[in-house]
């Protein structure tokens, strides 16, 4: 009968037929799980930024539709109407939109929204197949709705002023920003899908 191992050693037979005891190596966690573990905090970091910026952008959404449409004296509507159904479902698909953007720009771009914390890799994939700016879209599209929902003239005429200022912005300080980080990559971006409007097929290239 083999004499017993214990639980940290093994025997094996040698050449000549006698026993030979020998210590197991200690278990070691591997390299492998901490880069894994690491990757996934690394991953984990946008996502919760974004998620904090998408609760941000849902917070001013409201807070600052709200202080407008006080500040220009509409009031709410005496009753829900085909013309609200409406303002509501055209302003769950711009913020819907606007969120996807958001999502996006942590899991691929590894970045978010705000300046101060860019993408680190160009997003050029979902929404931003068709048009650069897809997020600005999707708010812009959101406030329509609020507008539509208050039947307020005056608050689309507010939302178009401040569609005017998002492009002013695109155009000197973002895009020139993106030529500067992603040089060439983003030329050829910009050259394949327009800023504003989806390209048509055929349509020769164009920045509307």
């Amino acid at each position: 009968m083999l004499p017993s191992s214990g639980p940290v050693s093994a025997v094996h037979w040698t050449h000549n037929n006698s026993m030979q005891r020998t210590a197991s190596p200690p278990l070691m966690p591997t390299l492998g799980g901490n880069r894994t573990c690491r990757r996934g905090q690394r991953a984990m970091g946008p996502i919760l930024r974004a998620s904090l910026y998408g609760a941000l952008f849902v917070a001013l959404l409201s807070l600052g539709s709200g202080q407008l449409l006080a500040g220009l004296g509409v009031a709410r509507p005496l009753s829900i109407g085909i013309v609200q159904m409406a303002g509501v479902i055209v302003t769950l698909s711009g913020s819907i939109i606007a969120l996807w953007c958001v999502l996006i720009f942590a899991r691929i771009g590894r970045g978010t929204p705000i300046p101060l914390d860019p993408p680190r890799r160009l997003v050029v994939c979902g929404p931003y197949r068709v048009v650069r700016n897809p997020m600005a879209i999707g708010v812009g599209v959101a406030l329509a709705g609020v507008a539509l929902f208050y039947e307020s003239v005056q608050f689309l005429l507010a939302v178009a002023v401040f569609m005017i200022g998002i492009h002013l912005m695109v155009m000197f300080y973002e895009e020139p920003t993106l030529r500067r980080t992603f040089g060439s990559d983003y030329v050829a971006y910009s050259e394949r899908v327009n800023r504003w409007l989806p390209r048509l097929r055929g349509a020769a290239p164009g920045d509307p």
